[in-house]
């Protein structure tokens, strides 16, 4: 389990991960909460994949039936790749969730999506009764939007009208994000593109403010969740 190059779906994250011993023992802690026929939801980025590896072994060990909600095409996949069961939200509610994030602040507010599936993640921990936060120390700051932009997911007819409006708010440093291994845009889950956003400032009310803004399907700011942080140290 400690070696990356043995994970069947490496070609989705094909080098290992900063401070990755870290994060596998924070996986390892994630794995105790598991019961049997739990369903959880399953988050995305680097950190979350250890931790899904880790509890596809215990599971296989000890012959713990559960179910996995993925957050994204990602998690998908690598659910696939290790035989977890999957199911949806159509059809179950996550007794518990884990995720990364890109930022944590003090209250553990949290800044994510740079993976691109904020709004999927977004719905998952909103729908989990008992949230999980699993990161490296590097993520912890002081105030949201410190290291990382706020990513905006925007319907691609209302970009204009979306950077107006972010302007109006004394935004001033915003990009469309581009595609990684495509030309053009970042086009996400649910057919739409992000804006990544420096925003001044970010309080309580940013996260709402930005969600009225019309054409603007979700933001990367998760205010008031409440999650369980695990750092790895």
């Amino acid at each position: 389990m400690g070696s990356w190059e043995a994970f069947d779906d490496a070609q989705l994250w094909p080098a290992e991960p900063a401070n990755a011993e870290a994060k596998h023992q924070v996986a390892l802690q994630m794995t105790e909460r598991l019961r049997p026929g739990d369903v959880v939801g399953v988050g995305s980025g680097s950190t979350s994949l250890l931790t899904l590896h880790a509890l596809a072994a215990r599971a296989t060990t000890e012959g713990i039936d559960w179910l996995a909600v993925p957050t994204s095409y990602e998690s998908e996949l690598t659910c696939s790749a290790l035989g977890v069961r999957t199911t949806s939200l159509q059809v179950a509610r996550p007794d518990w969730s884990f995720d990364g994030a890109d930022e944590v602040d003090p209250d553990s507010n949290l800044n994510k999506g740079r993976g691109g599936a904020l709004l999927r993640e977004k719905i998952v921990m909103a729908s989990s009764p008992e949230r999980y936060v699993v990161v490296d120390e590097s993520k912890l700051v002081e105030r949201l939007g410190t290291n990382f932009a706020v990513p905006i997911e925007v319907l691609p007819e209302a970009v204009r009208l979306v950077r107006h409006a972010l302007a109006n708010l004394g935004v001033r440093d915003l990009s469309v994000r581009p595609g990684g291994t495509k030309d053009g845009p970042l086009i996400t889950e649910h057919g739409n593109l992000i804006l990544d956003a420096w925003l001044p400032a970010v309080d309580d009310a940013t996260e709402r403010h930005l969600q009225a803004i019309p054409g603007v399907v979700e933001c990367g700011l998760f205010i008031g969740y409440a999650p369980t942080v695990l750092v790895a140290r």
